[in-house]
């Protein structure tokens, strides 16, 4: 557990960077600090490690005040990632990654033995090992910078803008990296970023802080997607908050037909069935169940199929796995306005329609009103067996600091690919976008 109390910077020009910051970050989870430039969020990371010392307030680590520690043995505790990797350009990729192994007196051999397991942990080929940072892409040296922050094993991660300086596609991919790491590992991860979409998609907890280094909000990020606690920070979700909140809701039980699914052999008879049924389309299908296209229904019913001629299926979303966001993407961006669904082996288990979705939606919104109600009513009955202040509705989490209950509810959160998100130790499912 990392305990920020009451924490100020100051500097001596009279800049105030951090201004009475109080948190708790869990143990073995994700939190995501955010906000714009100014904010205070590299500085509150830098605090944590004692690259800069505050001026006011303390910090708790485990329950010890940071300062009553030497601080190159808390730094050599806590891996550290930085924007543009930070890699030594004259030592090779297992030399870098064993650099904190070696500082800590690991014989060469044992460090690199450790360098080369994290390789393959971060998704690097061994071939990697004898060749320097610059032989290599920007994806590929953030990859080295996560591993060489994992050599020590240690229990905290310190990650200030680390796919920032990336193209969009190499970060989605580190950002999926970074989450099965973190499914494997269960480390305690302090990650400061700009990009609101990425501090929903890794965070269990998401921290805003406003310029002057105040806190404006602290909660899961559904949280913050269904109630921004003021202005500010709903300008800075920005447009598509309603969207973004999609992915927290699972697409199992979605309504699915089968209806309008044929196989590319499907004879004169099945066709006609098929295009009586109703369906403006058919999808039709390899001889695996793997989607090919649509074809016309009439058209197909009176003609047969012509596989060269069907009309792309777009991209599915995997049932059970992906989210309502997910589902709803695929239907908009298909040329007939359905939904095409599989399984993890990527064959057809149905389709759905606009309408369907909605109604999921919907549904999914329902349980979640229900679940906060519940929620509430709970808190109210504790807070007054209790004797706590009210006022706080029972949502069981402030802006200065009060721990968060991080209960999700509704439908089933899903990760950035779709798949399912673990329950953190600190208490909150990862959601994921």
């Amino acid at each position: 557990m990392i305990r920020i109390e009451s924490v100020t910077k100051r500097y001596p020009d009279g800049t105030v960077a951090v201004d009475r910051l109080s948190l708790e970050i869990p143990d073995g989870s994700v939190t995501v600090l955010v906000g714009p430039s100014g904010c205070g969020k590299t500085t509150t990371l830098r605090m944590i490690n004692r690259m800069v010392d505050p001026s006011e307030g303390r910090i708790l680590l485990d329950g010890a005040d940071i300062t009553e520690q030497p601080v190159n043995a808390l730094r050599r505790s806590m891996g550290y990632v930085i924007q543009n990797a930070g890699l030594f350009q004259h030592r090779t990729i297992v030399d870098n990654i064993a650099t904190v192994p070696r500082m800590l007196g690991w014989d060469r051999g044992r460090a690199r033995a450790r360098a080369m397991e994290l390789m393959e942990r971060v998704g690097l080929d061994a071939s990697l090992a004898k060749r320097y940072p610059y032989q290599l892409s920007g994806g590929q040296q953030q990859r080295v910078g996560v591993a060489r922050a994992l050599a020590a094993d240690p229990p905290v991660l310190l990650m200030d803008e680390p796919f920032s300086a990336v193209d969009p596609i190499v970060r989605g991919g580190l950002q999926a990296e970074l989450l099965r790491i973190q499914e494997e590992l269960g480390k305690t991860i302090v990650f400061v970023t700009h990009d609101i979409d990425e501090a929903i998609r890794l965070g269990d907890m998401v921290a805003v802080m406003r310029t002057g280094g105040k806190l404006a909000q602290f909660a899961p990020p559904d949280e913050l997607l269904s109630a921004p606690a003021d202005e500010f920070v709903e300008d800075f979700l920005g447009s598509g908050r309603g969207l973004r909140r999609l992915s927290f809701f699972g697409s199992a039980g979605l309504e699915l037909t089968t209806a309008p699914v044929v196989p590319a052999d499907a004879d004169a008879r099945r066709l006609a069935e098929c295009a009586a049924a109703g369906p403006a389309y058919l999808l039709v299908t390899d001889g695996d169940g793997r989607p090919l296209g649509w074809a016309p229904a009439e058209e197909a019913a009176h003609h047969g199929l012509d596989v060269q001629a069907l009309l792309p299926h777009g991209r599915p979303f995997e049932s059970g796995r992906d989210s309502l966001r997910d589902a709803l993407d695929c239907a908009v961006l298909s040329p007939t306005g359905w939904a095409v669904a599989v399984d993890d082996t990527g064959r057809v288990v149905g389709v759905a329609s606009q309408e369907a979705i909605a109604t999921a939606i919907r549904g999914a919104h329902a349980r979640h009103q229900e679940a906060e109600r519940a929620k509430s009513a709970r808190g109210a009955a504790d807070g007054s067996s209790d004797g706590a202040a009210p006022g706080d509705g029972g949502s069981g989490r402030s802006v200065d600091g009060e721990r968060a209950e991080g209960e999700r509810a509704g439908a089933e959160p899903t990760d950035g690919a779709g798949g399912k998100k673990r329950d953190s130790a600190g208490g909150a499912a990862r959601a994921a976008r």
